[in-house]
């Protein structure tokens, strides 16, 4: 019986074109009724920004400006443990001097440049997180309830393997969600004067 080989598409490359517009992606808005999965960083699909615990909180800074992101995952070095989560704002906000105080820098010589993320980082067990599962059957506005209820910036969103392992599946961003929400909310708010 004869092997057919099925002949592999060819790329086709062109020239020439005049006007290339950016992505219609810049505007991008999605209703209150959207599914809250439409909001949610997928990191199935996006890699995990991670920092070592042991990097300086200026150094975790300067990685996150580089990559463009607000936050990152800090995991145990050599390892695919997670320790706990940092935000630019927890590097740039007072959680730097509270830090200094509570250990007493005036008497030790321990200054801001001396600070490691693991110092000042939210530890896994003091996240507030919830289930891939339940992401899944709720929508954006339920999302946007929890995080007016809760003051968070971030909620991670956690897939259960069997029962057994708990995966960082994704993450909520409030800023992301207020500012994807952002016509609809005006919307919402515009029709409740009525």
């Amino acid at each position: 019986m004869p092997h057919h080989h099925k002949q592999q598409p060819t790329l086709q490359t062109f020239t020439e074109l005049s006007n290339i517009m950016l992505p219609d992606n810049e505007l991008w808005q999605v209703e209150l009724s959207s599914p809250a999965v439409s909001v949610m960083t997928d990191f199935s699909v996006r890699a995990v920004f991670k920092v070592s615990p042991e990097d300086t909180i200026d150094e975790a800074l300067q990685k996150m400006k580089v990559a463009g992101l607000r936050i990152a995952f800090v995991v145990e070095d050599h390892s695919e443990k997670i320790l706990g989560m940092i935000t630019s704002y927890d590097i740039m906000g007072e959680k730097p001097m509270r830090y200094l105080q509570s250990v007493g820098f005036a008497d030790r010589g321990v200054t801001h440049k001396d600070i490691k993320v693991k110092d000042i980082m939210v530890k896994v067990e003091d996240w507030v997180s919830v289930e891939m599962k339940n992401v899944e059957q709720v929508n954006v506005q339920a999302l946007l309830e929890v995080f007016q209820r809760t003051g968070l910036t971030h909620l991670a969103v956690i897939d259960n393997h069997e029962g057994k392992e708990h995966h960082l599946r994704g993450l909520f961003s409030s800023a992301k969600v207020l500012r994807l929400t952002d016509i609809a909310r005006r919307r919402t708010a515009e029709h409740g004067k009525a």
